[in-house]
């Protein structure tokens, strides 16, 4: 097995490529769960599936960090902002 990755902006760019990976593959899906305001609710395997991923792939000591949390909401949110959503 491969080491753990120590570095945090390695981290970071590992949890923006899978998040990204979901939200290319799953656009419409995104598009539905924001206008529908359950996005994390219907993406749940999808996300769950790559945060495990994630944490299987980085040191735990950067998993507090909240890496991936954010590229939940920078890549799985803020570039759908066209959605007519009620959260925004």
């Amino acid at each position: 097995m491969d080491e753990p990755i120590r570095d945090a902006d390695a981290a970071r760019r590992l949890a923006r490529t899978i998040v990204s990976d979901i939200a290319a593959y799953n656009q419409a899906a995104v598009e539905r769960g924001l206008s529908k305001d359950d996005l994390f609710l219907s993406l749940a395997p999808q996300i769950e599936e790559g945060r495990g991923h994630y944490e299987s792939r980085v040191d735990a000591e950067l998993l507090p960090r909240g890496f991936f949390e954010k590229a939940l909401v920078d890549f799985l949110v803020k570039p759908f902002g066209y959605v007519s959503s009620p959260i925004w």
